[in-house]
């Protein structure tokens, strides 16, 4: 993935769960199948409430009627992202959906280790509350290299924590192709 994502964010609040990221119901969907795997795009995030969907005044969809793929490049919720079941559906969904990273107070650790180990998305915590920061279609950039998020349509920068061991995984593709990479299992 490229050292620095650039594009609009979407804002969402707290204790987002795997259930808001991809409802149960659309997980029939065969990941595995390119031709079913779009579904988990054109659905992500379209169980989050529409009260606080995009977040201040609510009611924006992620991913627009009918369409697999979003504008948003950049995620930032608040505490306790991804909490919930363990299903790794939802880093996969965000990832389906066009987003490459998502920017959060703390993440439900079940989340972050799936956006790790299946290298879906670069998931970057921070100490401050962005929710209140950025607002739904602003312009950003996260800089993985300087740990940084900048808000382009406000001029304010914010910092990240590293990603560490975390980012050659997701840069690998995930756990099982790092492991073939770094020898610790048989290419094969």
């Amino acid at each position: 993935m490229s050292q620095i994502i650039t594009g609009p964010a979407f804002v969402l609040g707290d204790d987002v769960d795997t259930d808001q990221i991809i409802p149960a119901e659309y997980l029939s969907y065969n990941p595995s199948d390119a031709s079913e795997r779009k579904y988990f795009g054109m659905y992500a995030l379209s169980g989050v409430p529409r009260s606080q969907s995009g977040l201040p005044g609510g009611g924006q969809r992620f991913v627009e009627e009918g369409q697999y793929k979003t504008k948003y490049a950049i995620v930032i919720g608040g505490k306790n992202f991804g909490c919930g079941s363990s299903r790794e559906h939802a880093p996969l969904a965000i990832a389906e959906a066009g987003a490459k990273v998502v920017v959060a107070e703390f993440y439900a650790r079940i989340f972050y280790r799936n956006c790790v180990n299946g290298g879906y998305l670069l998931p970057c915590e921070t100490t401050q509350r962005l929710v209140h920061e950025v607002r739904t279609g602003d312009q950003c950039a996260v800089d993985i290299a300087s740990a940084t998020l900048t808000n382009k349509t406000t001029g304010k920068t914010y910092t990240l924590r590293p990603l560490g061991d975390a980012k050659p995984i997701i840069d690998a593709g995930g756990i099982f192709p790092y492991a073939r990479q770094t020898g610790m299992i048989k290419a094969g």
